[in-house]
């Protein structure tokens, strides 16, 4: 299965309304957009006022969208910096009625999907299997206390279906499956590989690179939870067909350092669109 997700989220091309929040929390300073989803989620940089110590980036989120809990993203990004994950720190966030709101310093590095690197897919797909390898080494399993399980991801696949949705609004990988039969091969998983504190959305957007295209840190860390590293795996070398084209995500799994796992890969990445 090489054809990927079509992009739910991308980098604006135009001018992005700063929500009124937004403008308050940043004395209304110019603020970049620098990303946008589906979901009506955003992302500023924040060039900071003279004498503030540096850039931040600000995420918004719209009030009722569960799927985005900027909370929950705070308190994991707060436990993998003391785990000793390179990640950003947590300066503030809150919520009020219109939205909720995350603020965060600036780390050095560009994403892997900044016009340098979309140019260089090797050199990116190198990098985020390296990136996600350190993250994997590093969070300690056993004091995770956020879990990324199969189980949870299968009672969300529940409630779409429940809500209406139908295999025609799954990837085109998938839309010739039945329910029962993607239930079915949800309920019956592999084994797990090796448990690990996965990043749990480790697109290419969400690993950052220095300037030698090595990997630097990771981002946007609200899914971050145990699971098998393939839960990661799979989507990271996926993202990469549908980021930087097609023939490179073999080197996702290369800067890992481990050999692809089909029925693994096939697996994990079936649960992550519908699930």
């Amino acid at each position: 299965m090489s054809d990927a997700p079509e992009p739910v989220a991308e980098i604006p091309t135009g001018p992005v309304p700063v929500p009124e929040r937004v403008r308050e929390l940043t004395g209304g300073r110019h603020l970049v957009p620098v990303w946008v989803n589906e979901l009506g989620g955003l992302t500023f940089r924040d060039h900071g006022a003279p004498g503030s110590g540096g850039a931040s980036y600000v995420k918004w989120v719209p009030a009722g969208t569960p799927e985005l809990n900027l909370s929950d993203e705070a308190t994991r990004l707060a436990w993998a910096l003391a785990g000793g994950a390179t990640v950003p720190e947590v300066v503030s966030h809150g919520s009020d009625s219109d939205g909720d709101w995350l603020i965060t310093r600036a780390l050095p590095g560009a994403s892997a999907v900044a016009p340098q690197w979309i140019a260089e897919p090797a050199t990116a797909a190198l990098a985020i299997g390296a990136g996600l390898r350190v993250l994997h080494d590093t969070l300690p399993v056993a004091e995770c206390p956020f879990e990324w399980g199969i189980a949870g991801r299968v009672s969300r696949f529940e409630e779409r279906i429940a809500s209406g949705e139908s295999p025609g609004d799954w990837h085109r990988n998938y839309r010739d499956l039945t329910v029962e039969t993607a239930r079915r091969i949800l309920l019956d998983p592999p084994d797990p590989d090796r448990l690990v504190v996965c990043h749990g959305d480790a697109c290419a957007p969400n690993t950052l690179l220095d300037s030698t295209g090595r990997f630097a840190a990771h981002v946007d860390l609200g899914s971050l939870g145990v699971a098998d590293r393939w839960a990661d795996l799979a989507v990271a070398a996926w993202s990469i067909d549908w980021n930087h084209g097609q023939g490179f995500d073999h080197l996702v799994y290369e800067g890992y350092g481990i050999d692809p796992d089909q029925d693994r890969i096939d697996f994990y990445r079936l649960l992550w669109d519908v699930g």
